[in-house]
């Protein structure tokens, strides 16, 4: 179902049925479209699918990751997820909240997709998995009542459904995380970064948007803040810059302009303070050197 071309080159044939929309980016909002008007301009883009590729009444599901991963970290508008609920009730569609990588504490809530409910927004699904037992493969689906049990008898399972060592690592997983306020430790430590990017991002033109929930932060690099060009190219220098002086960090973006922050939950302050000083060095380096 990913939108990102790298994982589907060679892969197909690819299943039929799946029709994609623009997520709200609103950091690349058309030339000169006010900001006022960006979300009826996402929303036109889903109601668009219904046009151009199915009616709405044949749409099973809308799957929106409340904070995009591979996309760039780029969370969804209040107002945009609150009109797209509209639009599932209307149409009898299914809402699901895609919360692979934004699950468990990672945005400062248990799901990100609990900052919709604090708006009066709720999925009807939850898929999720990554964080859920940190490290030992497990992924898990939530639902509503009437959703689960409207599923015949038999079709859910498989061979490694309900894995005995998995469910057991996620039960003490999700213990610690509730012991220990890694939500709230997740807020703590995203603040910290933003307020350290957000002084970056006065010094050097090369960052062009900072955004993200909780300690899950994008940050993107730019030719120059006019422009808005991506460079992906020095986003590939800083990366192996940091690596150099052993920092791991990772890439997104549909241009593959942007890093992503997103640490351990469980890392002291001082490692934080000493990667953030990898990085912006990283990124003076990769600048003059381009």
């Amino acid at each position: 179902m990913t939108s990102k071309k790298a994982y589907a080159i060679g892969m197909g044939p690819f299943p039929d049925g799946i029709f994609r929309a623009q997520f709200p980016y609103y950091y690349r909002n058309p030339a000169g479209m006010p900001q006022e008007k960006a979300c009826e301009y996402y929303l036109d883009s889903v109601k668009a699918v219904f046009e151009q590729c199915a009616p709405a009444n044949t749409i099973a599901a809308i799957v929106v990751e409340p904070l995009q991963g591979e996309g760039g970290f780029i969370p969804a508008p209040i107002e945009w997820i609150k009109e797209i609920r509209k639009i599932c009730d209307e149409n009898g569609i299914m809402l699901i909240a895609d919360e692979v990588q934004s699950g468990f504490c990672r945005t400062g809530r248990m799901f990100a997709s609990q900052y919709w409910q604090e708006a009066d927004v709720e999925p009807d699904i939850i898929a999720t998995a990554k964080s859920i037992a940190a490290g030992v493969p497990l992924s898990a689906i939530i639902a509503r009542d009437e959703v689960a049990e409207a599923v015949a008898t038999g079709t859910i399972g498989g061979t490694y459904g309900g894995n005995a060592l998995a469910c057991a690592a996620s039960l003490k997983t999700i213990e610690i995380m509730e012991r220990d306020d890694l939500a709230g430790r997740s807020l703590e430590i995203g603040k910290k970064v933003v307020t350290r990017y957000t002084k970056m991002m006065e010094k050097y033109d090369c960052i062009g948007d900072i955004r993200g929930l909780g300690g899950m932060v994008g940050i993107e690099f730019v030719k120059d803040k006019v422009s808005k060009e991506p460079d992906a190219a020095l986003t590939g220098a800083i990366i192996s810059e940091c690596v150099n002086n052993g920092l791991m960090v990772e890439g997104a973006g549909t241009y593959g302009n942007v890093i992503r922050f997103l640490a351990p939950l469980v890392m002291t302050d001082e490692q934080l303070e000493v990667g953030l000083d990898i990085f912006e060095k990283a990124i003076v380096v990769a600048m003059a050197k381009r």
